[in-house]
C-alpha cells in the first residue's frame, strides 16, 4: 500500500508552540513516518505546505495531493490530525466522505483516531469537522472583533498605506505624511479645482514623467496593492478620481469600506456607507480643508445620474487593438467618437485607435446584412407570419431552465460537489443571463401579434439589445496612414 503524508503548519500553530516552525513540521514528518513504517506502508511522496491555514483552499502542497489522489498514484493519506487536512465541514465531506471512497482512497489521522476503513468512524469524522468549523468561525469572529475595536479607534490595519503616507515605525496604527508623493497629491487637487478634468490630469502627470501609485511604491521597496491593469505604469481617469474623492487626505481614517462574503471566504464586497468606519482627524493632512471642499463642490457639480436606457450602443463592447483597452466615447461637433483612453493619456504607451460611432454601425450593419444574405432565405422568412408567441415560449423554456440549473448547484453545493466560491459564481453567471432573458421576454411580450421579420433581416440601425444578442466585441485598429480606412474585426456571438 503506497502512503501520502501530509503536513501542514499555520500561523496559529507558530504562536503556540516555543520551537521552530521547520522543526515542528520535521516533528510532524517524522511521528507519520514511524507510524507508515509500522503498518508496512511504502510512502509514495510527503506534502507539506508551511505557513497555510486549514481554511485556505489554495494550500499548493494540497492541491497537488488531492490531483494525485484522483490519478491514484496512492491508496491512503496520512495526517497527524483530521484539522491538518482541512478545518471545513464543507471539504470533510466532499473529499473523505465522497470522492476519496470513489477513487479507493483511505484517509488516516492517528492523533484523533479517524480510519475511513474503520466501520462507524464516520461520526467522529463529522464530529471532528464540526469542531473544527466552529474553531474556525469563532477564531474568524475574534480576529473581526479585534480589528473592528482598532478601526473604531482610528488606527490603520491596513497591511500597505495610502499613497501619499508611510506606515509610523515608531508608533503602531498611525501614519505619517510621504513628502514626494504628498507632493503629487497636493498637484493634483491643485490642478482639479484650476478646471483640469479628471482624464487631462493623468496624461499631464504621464507626460512629466510622474511615476504612478503602484510604480512609486515599487521603486521605494514599499507594498502595494497588485494592479491588474494591463499598462500598470500609467495614471488614469480611475486613480485620479479615486484620489480626489478619497477623504484620507484630510486627516480622516477611512476603513471598511469592504467586507468578506464569510469567514470561508476570500471574496471581499462593497459595504454600505454607514458600514464603514470613518475617524476624523488620526493623521497629518496632506489636503487643506478649504482646497478639499472646493473640490468636493466641482466633483459634486459634475455628477449627473445616468438616466435610464442612456446608454451607448457599442458600450463596452469595442477595444483596442494595440492595448486591449476599452474605448471611451467623447464628444465633438454633434458627433459621437470611441477613442483609446491609454493613448490620451500616454502616446508613447499606444498607438491608439479611434473611430466615429456612426462609422463603426454602418461597418457592423455592412457585415451583418452580408452574412444575413449568404445564409438566410429572406424571400422565405418573411412569406411565415411567426407570431412572438413562439419566441416567448423558448425564452419562457430557457428561464425555466435556468431555475433548474439553480437549484441543482445549489444541491451540489450542500452535497459537497462544488464549493462556496464556485457556486457564487454560478449563481451570479446565471442570474445575469435570467436578467437578459426576462428583458427579451417582456420586450417580445409587448410586441405586435405578428413579427415584423423585415426589421431584423433587413436591420437600418443598431439597437443595444441587438448589439448584445450578436456581439461579443469589436477590436478596432489604428487608422490607415493616408486613407479614411479604420480596420475593424468583430467577433459574433454565433
Amino acid at each position: 500500500m503506497q502512503v501520502a503524508i501530509y503536513c501542514r503548519l499555520s500561523e496559529e500553530d507558530r504562536n503556540k508552540r516555543e520551537e521552530k516552525d521547520s522543526e515542528s513540521i520535521i516533528n510532524q514528518k517524522q511521528m507519520l513516518r514511524d507510524y507508515a513504517e509500522k503498518k508496512g506502508w511504502g510512502i509514495y511522496k510527503i506534502y507539506s505546505d508551511d505557513d497555510y491555514t486549514g481554511a485556505d483552499r489554495n494550500r499548493p502542497a494540497f492541491n497537488q495531493m488531492i490531483e494525485d489522489a484522483k490519478k491514484g498514484l496512492f491508496q491512503i493519506i496520512l495526517c497527524k490530525t483530521q484539522s491538518r487536512f482541512t478545518r471545513e465541514m464543507e471539504l470533510v465531506e466532499r473529499y473523505i466522505h465522497y470522492l476519496f471512497p470513489l477513487w479507493g482512497i483511505r484517509f488516516v489521522s492517528i492523533v484523533d483516531g479517524i480510519d475511513t476503513e474503520i466501520k462507524g468512524n464516520k461520526k467522529a469524522r463529522q464530529i471532528n469537522g464540526l469542531v473544527n468549523e466552529w474553531y474556525l468561525e469563532d477564531m474568524s469572529e475574534s480576529i473581526k472583533s479585534v480589528f473592528d475595536i482598532k478601526r473604531k479607534n482610528g488606527l490603520h490595519i491596513g497591511s500597505f498605506a495610502l499613497y501619499g503616507y508611510l506606515k509610523d515605525e515608531n508608533e503602531r496604527g498611525k501614519l505619517k505624511i510621504d513628502p514626494e508623493a504628498a507632493e503629487i497629491v497636493r498637484l493634483i487637487f491643485n490642478l482639479y479645482i484650476s478646471g483640469y478634468g479628471k482624464s487631462k490630469i493623468a496624461k499631464t502627470l504621464n507626460e512629466k514623467g510622474v511615476p504612478n501609485p503602484s510604480s512609486y511604491k515599487r521603486q521605494k521597496g514599499l507594498k502595494f496593492k497588485t494592479n491588474n491593469e494591463k499598462s500598470g505604469t500609467l495614471w488614469r481617469y480611475s486613480t485620479i478620481s479615486s484620489i480626489l474623492n478619497n477623504q484620507m487626505y484630510i486627516g480622516n481614517m477611512v476603513q471598511g469600506k469592504y467586507g468578506s462574503v464569510s469567514y470561508k471566504s476570500k471574496i471581499n464586497k462593497p459595504r454600505p456607507r454607514d458600514r464603514w468606519y470613518i475617524v476624523k482627524n488620526t493623521h497629518p493632512p496632506i489636503i487643506d480643508k478649504i482646497v478639499w471642499e472646493k473640490a468636493q463642490a466641482m466633483l459634486s457639480e459634475k455628477t449627473r445620474p445616468q438616466k435610464a436606457g442612456e446608454i451607448g450602443v457599442f458600450s463596452k463592447k469595442v477595444f483596442c487593438a494595440h492595448c486591449g483597452y476599452t474605448l471611451k466615447s467623447s464628444k465633438s461637433k454633434g458627433k459621437t467618437y470611441l477613442k483609446c483612453p491609454t493613448h490620451y493619456i500616454s502616446k508613447n504607451e499606444c498607438i491608439g485607435s479611434f473611430i466615429s460611432v456612426d462609422s463603426l454601425e454602418k461597418t457592423v450593419l455592412s457585415e451583418l446584412n452580408k452574412i444575413f444574405d449568404r445564409y438566410l432565405d429572406k424571400k422565405r422568412l418573411l412569406s411565415l407570419k411567426i407570431k412572438p408567441l413562439s419566441h416567448t415560449k423558448t425564452t419562457e423554456e430557457k428561464i425555466k431552465k435556468n431555475e433548474d440549473k439553480i437549484r441543482q448547484i445549489y444541491e451540489d453545493k450542500l452535497n459537497g460537489i462544488i464549493s462556496k466560491d464556485l457556486f457564487l459564481q454560478m449563481l451570479i453567471k446565471i442570474e445575469n443571463e435570467q436578467k437578459s432573458l426576462r428583458r427579451v421576454y417582456k420586450t417580445t411580450q409587448k410586441g405586435e401579434k405578428e413579427l415584423n421579420l423585415d426589421s431584423y433581416i433587413h436591420p437600418t440601425h443598431l439597437t443595444r439589445e441587438l448589439v448584445d444578442m450578436l456581439v461579443e466585441k469589436i477590436v478596432v485598429e489604428k487608422r490607415v496612414k493616408g486613407t479614411k480606412i479604420v480596420p475593424v474585426t468583430i467577433f459574433w456571438n454565433f
